[in-house]
């Protein structure tokens, strides 16, 4: 069965429902393992046939544990080519993290990335949180049909 794996951050909470969202969108596709994951180690990655991360902005960045879970996955030289990777988050002033996650996911590791990342301005509306299901339960029926 084809794993999907959701990895978040989360400083206020606002990206946590988020991600939580994502994880109701994708289990709403049958035949896909959802699994949602504040950190994981690098070997968890290369086990999932397809990855969400999430990270609010800080600084114009994405969070240090998030940063800290692609550096390993670099270092361990986790094979990721060709798998399907997506972002989205929450900011407050600027909504630069997943676009970050979403190239380097792209450009570092080779993975095929769902273009329009995912973000919301602060605390996620309703309309916010269907966008967020919509993303898990696309990037779930893109592994469901392998």
């Amino acid at each position: 069965m084809p794993k999907l794996l959701v990895v978040y951050d989360s400083q206020t909470g606002n990206t946590e429902k988020m991600a939580e969202a994502v994880v109701e969108g994708a289990k709403s596709v049958s035949g896909v393992e959802v699994v949602l994951k504040y950190y994981v180690r690098p070997q968890e990655l290369e086990e999932a046939s397809a990855i969400i991360f999430g990270s609010p902005t800080y600084h114009h960045d994405m969070t240090l544990p998030i940063k800290n879970i692609l550096e390993e996955a670099a270092r361990a030289n986790v094979q990721l080519r060709g798998k399907i990777g997506a972002a989205f988050g929450s900011y407050g002033w600027s909504a630069e993290a997943p676009k970050l996650i979403s190239e380097v996911l792209k450009n570092k590791f080779g993975m095929r990335t769902i273009d329009a990342v995912t973000t919301i301005l602060y605390t996620p509306d309703n309309n916010g949180l269907e966008q967020c299901r919509n993303l898990g339960k696309t990037v779930a029926e893109k592994i469901a049909k392998v």
